[in-house]
C-alpha cells in the first residue's frame, strides 16, 4: 500500500506519503497558481510514487455536520476517482490545519503559509490518522 494524503485547498494542496510501515511523511505542497498546473503536478506525483490509495481530508464542521467546503471536497474526490481509478478514503480533518499551524512559531506563520508547509503538515496528520486506524497495534514483548 502506497498512500497519498491530501489536504485539499483552492490555493494550495498539502501532500503526505505513507506506506505499509505506517508512518506518514510530508511532501512539498502543490502551490502552483493555476488549478490545471496543480492537477498536472498531482498526476505526476501519483504516477512517479506509484500511489495505490488516496486519503483525502474531509472538512466536517465542529458539530459534525457537513458544510459548503465539504461539497468542494466531494467534487474533488469524484474527480480523483474518475481520473486515477484509485480508492479515495475520506478522513475527518477537523482541527488538522490548526494543529499543523501550532507547530510553527507565531512570527513565522504568515511567511510559511504561502509555502504550503502548513498544508502538507495537515495532510501528514490526516494520513497518519488513516494509517493508525488501518495498522494493527503492536504486540508488546514479554
Amino acid at each position: 500500500m502506497r498512500c497519498l494524503g491530501i489536504d485539499y485547498g483552492t490555493k494550495r494542496v498539502g501532500l503526505a506519503q505513507g506506506d505499509d510501515l505506517g508512518v506518514a511523511t510530508p511532501l512539498p505542497a502543490l502551490v502552483e497558481t493555476e488549478a490545471v498546473a496543480r492537477w498536472a503536478k498531482l498526476a505526476e506525483i501519483i504516477q512517479q510514487r506509484r500511489i495505490t490509495d488516496l486519503v483525502l481530508g474531509y472538512p466536517y464542521n465542529m458539530d459534525g455536520s457537513v458544510g459548503f467546503k465539504a461539497k468542494e471536497v466531494d467534487a474533488f474526490a469524484s474527480k480523483l476517482k474518475a481520473q486515477f481509478n484509485l480508492p479515495v478514503h475520506l478522513v475527518d480533518e477537523t482541527l488538522t490545519s490548526y494543529a499543523a499551524e501550532s507547530t510553527i512559531a507565531k512570527k513565522s506563520r504568515r511567511e510559511v503559509r504561502d509555502s504550503g508547509l502548513i498544508d502538507s503538515r495537515a495532510a501528514c496528520l490526516i494520513l497518519q490518522d488513516f494509517l493508525d486506524q488501518r495498522m494493527p497495534p503492536a504486540i508488546p514483548s514479554t
